[in-house]
């Protein structure tokens, strides 16, 4: 089994920021899409288009596991939570 460090460095992993646009906009993981949480619920289809494992991050952690959860529970499987957008740079390091 993958570490979550692996997962984030792996080639295929998309890495969704769920912050709003305004938070993504001051300061985000280079290549990170943007989907604010509250888009995700209508955004169902483009997630299942993208390239697996998918890694969410937000401030803190928080929304990017509630973002997880609302995915999972729509029968998404290769979701993880990578926690905060500093929990990102130090796993992508």
């Amino acid at each position: 089994m993958k570490t979550l460090k692996e997962i984030v460095k792996d080639a295929s992993a998309t890495i969704v920021d769920v912050r709003s646009t305004w938070e993504y906009a001051s300061d985000h993981i280079p290549g990170a899409l943007n989907i604010p949480l509250e888009e995700i619920s209508y955004r169902l289809a483009e997630f299942r288009q993208m390239k697996k494992p998918v890694v969410l991050y937000c401030r803190s952690g928080n929304r990017s596991g509630m973002a997880m959860s609302i995915l999972r529970q729509n029968g998404l499987t290769e979701v993880y939570n990578g926690g905060g957008i500093e929990d990102m740079r130090y796993l992508l390091n």
